[in-house]
């Protein structure tokens, strides 16, 4: 990409939730936001989120990033297919606003995640997501940190700063984005950026009620706010090592054992899987010894009103949902992506000591194009 000046760029993010597809254009430099576009959520159904779980539970042996055992191979199909969907949904609306991106940030769906193996695995074909949509695709955003010894994740933070910049945040601030997985970036009075994974996000909470009641997610807490925290199976869940190990750190979906609270009453289990988010989420700000006074919540999570409420009781902090802050809490991942997409075709880097533990920032993300024509990631930033 030639010249300085921003872009529109379409981001793509399938998360650990399984929801399903965030599709997002912003107007960036790669550095700078100079606009934010329309939007687009594309559900999964029922029969295509079942099989991305089997393709998790497949996923957890592997050795190669490039197998597709199992439900793998069918679940890439349907990833790169719903997201190819949701890209010509979305470049059909934006035409309408006179806007026309120029590369897609395709992150894909995460199905495996050991960086202490070096090995970070998301499905998703780019070549035929190109080919499909007819412009150059990003992606393979985290493959270059894990190589060089970090974390892979997470990459939102250098977005989060240009967000809070955008919205003048007052700093220091964190944004905390409960996907899935939950992830904090502390923003310092000097704009320095932290960030971490803290633990659970939705995924576990998600999970429980899907068991119980067949539905996707507890609707604004209710049902967690009319349940009992247990103690001791929170403080059970608590004793998990990840959350004694220093920062920068990540995890994967199903690092978590939820055995402790197998025997409880549902409302008591929904209730104490979402004090543990809280509570790992404090225990985070606190081993990283940043508290920040405003925590500024992203993700699913900032509409879980009794979540809210138990991050504020745990972290003493003002915590505020995003669209408060001015950020459009759905679809920031999927704005990052732009925003990263941008930043790789101008040699910019996604990742930094700070952010994952890499050595030195790192550029992230291959480039496929409607030719069929590949670019491999640089390892580092210029």
């Amino acid at each position: 990409m030639t010249g300085a000046g921003p872009v529109w760029a379409l981001g793509l993010m399938s998360g650990t939730s399984l929801d399903g597809v965030d599709a997002a254009l912003l107007d960036t430099d790669g550095e700078t936001i100079a606009g934010i576009g329309p939007t687009l959520f594309r559900p999964y159904g029922a029969d295509e989120r079942a099989v991305l779980r089997r393709a998790l539970a497949d996923a957890r042996g592997l050795d190669d990033r490039r197998a597709r055992p199992g439900a793998l191979a069918e679940a890439e199909r349907i990833v790169t297919d719903t997201h190819a969907e949701a890209v010509r949904d979305l470049v059909a609306a934006a035409a309408e606003a006179g806007i026309a991106p120029q590369v897609v940030g395709f992150h894909g769906q995460t199905v495996f995640h050991a960086p202490a193996r070096r090995l970070t695995v998301q499905i998703g074909d780019a070549g035929r997501l190109a080919a499909a949509c007819g412009l150059r695709v990003v992606h393979d955003f985290r493959a270059a940190d894990v190589a060089a010894g970090g974390q892979g994740a997470p990459l939102v933070p250098i977005f989060h700063r240009a967000l809070a910049a955008r919205a003048g945040l007052s700093l220091p601030a964190a944004v905390l984005n409960v996907g899935g997985v939950a992830n904090v970036t502390l923003i310092g009075a000097d704009g320095r950026l932290a960030a971490f994974d803290t633990g659970p996000g939705n995924a576990l909470i998600d999970d429980a009620v899907l068991a119980a009641t067949g539905r996707p997610y507890d609707d604004g807490g209710a049902i967690a706010a009319s349940g009992r925290v247990d103690g001791t199976a929170l403080a059970a869940l608590l004793a998990h090592p990840y959350f004694a190990a220093p920062p920068p750190k990540s995890l994967d979906r199903d690092a978590f054992d939820v055995g402790p609270v197998a025997a409880l009453p549902f409302a008591d289990k929904v209730a104490t899987l979402t004090a543990f988010t809280a509570a790992a989420v404090a225990a985070g700000l606190r081993l990283a010894g940043a508290p920040a006074a405003t925590v500024v919540v992203v993700g699913g999570g900032a509409r879980n009103r009794k979540l809210l409420a138990m991050l504020a009781a745990r972290t003493g902090a003002t915590v505020v949902p995003a669209g408060d802050a001015g950020f459009d809490g759905d679809f920031v991942e999927a704005q990052a992506f732009a925003h990263l997409a941008v930043r790789r075709l101008r040699g910019l880097p996604a990742t930094f000591p700070g952010t994952t533990g890499v050595p030195a920032p790192t550029v992230g993300g291959d480039v496929a194009t409607p030719e069929g024509a590949h670019s491999p990631t640089p390892s580092t930033s210029p």
